[in-house]
């Protein structure tokens, strides 16, 4: 078996801590026969294991090998094992990483640089991996991993942000982590990964992909540096394997009493991983149950079994007692015995203890609420036309914000469905920080209610109030109950979407909000994060633009926003915002210019692959080189009922391709958008009359569909996350 050392992580020190951590809990090294070997390398051999010799050993499947190395080391065939537990009925063993590498063109490489494992415990053995302590983990930039057997088996995709290092915990980013199914005794491990490798500079990023099978009670992957991380050998994992003494049922063993390994004061217990049993100590016992359980003094280990009064040991259990001036159960504690003068008096105190408590703790609320209040109201001269909402009316809404009210995430905080007293319906935002973050919080609050306050459109959610009580203040809007743009495309079989009239009247609808943002609003606001989750519909499924968190707001002395963090979506950012750090409004056209692609083809932006295909591909580089290739009609998902259709569909197609150009410079700006977009709703509306009222279109671009300029490059809108924000 390869051996190798990893001094950034702690994976192979675990190979040498683990008997030195497992010596310090009770070990029963009871063998069958004088002349037995029962430790290997300072690892114990209890029985049903034994080394070497068949008669020393429950059965042949407990036979284990002790090397002549120095040290020498205890192996299952050629797999290293380092403790057995009779207890728990697992034993931890060496195994290998499972890695593969790519060369600097982005092609995997075929030398000594790729490492499969594949381990069989054997079908006569009864062990299995153990589903409850092993994890697979993998770590690496777009690294997959997979382990499979004939029956199945499971895998995990992580992904990197712009850190290097891994945190303490493996939350996907650079690390992911997957359970493994039960009964498995054969396992191989593949590795790949999603990441283009080409173009690597040495040293400047890590081109491997790494799995590990590790047992998470011993496995800690915090502080690893993937750039520092060996290329080669990446070393071993601790993991756990679970073993029955014979797989069949309790019942069928116990008839041959002669050969029922569970001695006394022990019970036959089944295995939750797959068939058969091992034997388990009774509670009050403990020992090898293959040889027979002792007795627990309970009384001699109080910081286990605590006693705050006499202690006496039984068989089995103990009991403890209270002195004859006390009462109460001992085991969790004794209490002096009170005349009922004093019992009386002690209530009496601690009653008007709590009344004073109570009392000081209402005024506390009252002033709080007060001051929060003062605190919060600069605002008021400047936003006087929203109502000011109490914290008890927004409470009592929302049923002191119960699950069953919640709707989801919005810029800075939660968001609750409340019902206020005259029945109407209101979308609360909760902000969810800590207190230490209510500046920051009451700096965006602040940020959002100067934007939301002033915009006034039909095609956008209105603002309806605020609750100033609150340490961290609430907004209440309008509650819309026909839910996301991206729901009805993605989730749902919704008949809204089933229509070419629809999907058009819903995009000609956001372009009037973004121009009205752009052009109407004073001063003018750029969104920021549109996306068809920010996108909701109305009773009358009507569009409506949510969620101004990113929102900036641009004045007459500026053309863009320099921001300190990219906020958005992956999959619409704007990627000439991402270079630049600029936001202006053309980066709201481009992110229109995705949701236009989105009710063209119905494919998620961000996936990676086509739903309907399954294919590896960046969507926006898909939807341009169908364009260009003038063939439309593959990545609609819709049924087009009439000829004319097919033309007004190039047309927005066209321009969903004029607003995905790479430069800023070379889009329509909303208005354009929004005119023709108009145009082609009322083209459409002629049309099903059975009227020709319009000219032929004369669109924003001078080409048709098919003719394509700079275009997004393959990387914007391909990692499988919804949202991020980038610090500058």
């Amino acid at each position: 078996m390869e051996k190798t050392t990893l001094p950034t992580t702690a994976i192979n020190l675990l190979q040498f801590l683990l008997p030195l951590i497992t010596s310090l809990s009770p070990t029963y090294t009871n063998v069958i026969h004088l002349g037995c070997s029962n430790r290997c390398g300072g690892v114990a051999v209890p029985y049903p294991f034994a080394i070497g010799d068949p008669k020393c050993a429950f059965s042949d499947a407990f036979l284990l090998n002790c090397s002549s190395t120095a040290p020498p080391q205890l192996l299952l065939g050629n797999i290293p094992v380092t403790n057995i537990s009779v207890e728990e009925g697992t034993f931890s063993v060496v195994f290998p990483a499972a890695y593969s590498c790519y060369g600097r063109t982005g092609s995997p490489m075929k030398d000594s640089r790729v490492r499969r494992p594949h381990v069989n415990l054997g079908s006569r053995r009864p062990f299995r991996f153990s589903d409850v302590h092993n994890k697979l983990t993998a770590f690496g930039c777009g690294a997959q991993a997979l382990i499979t057997n004939e029956d199945g088996g499971s895998g995990c995709v992580s992904v990197c942000g712009t850190a290097s290092s891994l945190p303490v915990v493996c939350p996907g980013i650079g690390c992911c982590q997957s359970p493994i199914p039960q009964g498995l005794k054969t396992i191989e491990f593949a590795t790949s990964s999603t990441s283009n490798h080409s173009g690597r500079v040495s040293g400047s990023s890590n081109p491997c992909s790494y799995a590990y099978l590790a047992d998470d009670r011993f496995s800690d992957f915090g502080g690893v540096n993937l750039a520092e991380f060996p290329e080669r050998n990446p070393g071993n994992s601790i993991a756990a394997i679970e073993w029955v003494v014979e797989e069949k049922t309790c019942e069928a063993a116990m008839w041959n009493s002669s050969t029922f390994p569970c001695r006394k004061d022990s019970d036959c217990v089944y295995s939750k991983n797959g068939n058969g049993y091992r034997c388990s100590c009774k509670p009050g016992f403990r020992g090898n149950p293959y040889f027979g359980c002792q007795d627990i003094n309970e009384c001699a280990e109080p910081e286990k079994y605590p006693c705050r009064g006499r202690c006496k040991n039984t068989q089995g259990s103990y009991s403890c007692s209270c002195p004859f001036w006390m009462r109460g159960d001992g085991k969790d504690s004794c209490q002096s015995l009170l005349s009922v003068k004093d019992t009386i008096a002690v209530c009496g105190g601690i009653i008007s203890f709590f009344t004073i408590v109570l009392l000081a703790f209402i005024l506390h609320r009252r002033r709080e609420r007060e001051k929060n209040f003062l605190l919060n109201g600069e605002m008021l001269l400047e936003h006087q036309r929203v109502r000011i909402f109490k914290e008890s009316e927004l409470s009592k809404a929302t049923k002191n914000y119960d699950a069953s009210h919640f709707l989801g995430k919005g810029g800075f905080g939660h968001v609750y469905k409340g019902i206020l007293p005259d029945n109407t319906l209101v979308a609360i935002k909760k902000p969810n920080g800590s207190l230490d973050q209510a500046q920051t919080i009451n700096q965006e609050f602040q940020h959002e209610i100067a934007i939301v306050s002033q915009v006034n459109h039909i095609n956008v959610v209105k603002v309806l109030g605020l609750c100033l009580e609150t340490k961290l203040p609430l907004l209440v809007y309008e509650f819309i109950p026909n839910g996301t743009l991206f729901d009805h495309i993605h989730r749902q079989r919704s008949s809204i979407m089933s229509t070419w009239q629809n999907r058009l009247r819903i995009a000609a609808e956001i372009a009037q909000a973004l121009d009205y943002l752009h052009s109407l609003a004073n001063p003018p606001i750029i969104h920021g994060d549109i996306k068809s989750t920010n996108i909701l519909l109305d009773e009358g499924f009507r569009a409506k633009v949510a969620d101004f968190g990113a929102s900036v707001l641009i004045y007459p002395d500026q053309a863009t926003a320099m921001v300190n963090k990219i906020q958005g979506t992956l999959g619409y950012l704007d990627p000439e915002y991402l270079v630049t750090g600029n936001l202006t409004p053309m980066s709201d056209v481009y992110s229109f210019g995705v949701v236009m692609v989105e009710l063209l083809t119905g494919e998620k932006p961000y996936a990676g692959n086509l739903a309907r295909t399954g294919e590896t591909v960046n969507l926006i580089q898909y939807f341009l080189t169908s364009t260009e290739n003038m063939n439309l009609g593959r990545i609609i998902n819709f049924a087009v009922v009439r000829e004319a259709e097919m033309d007004e569909i190039e047309a927005f197609a066209e321009v969903a391709r004029r607003c995905l150009s790479f430069s800023g410079r070379k889009r329509p700006t909303m208005n354009e958008v929004a005119e023709e977009l108009g145009r082609l709703r009322k083209l459409n509306e002629c049309s099903c009359g059975g009227e020709s009222c319009m000219s032929p279109l004369t669109g924003i671009s001078e080409g048709r569909v098919g003719t394509t300029e700079e275009q997004p490059p393959a990387s914007i809108g391909t990692l499988d996350m919804e949202s991020y924000e980038i610090g500058r």
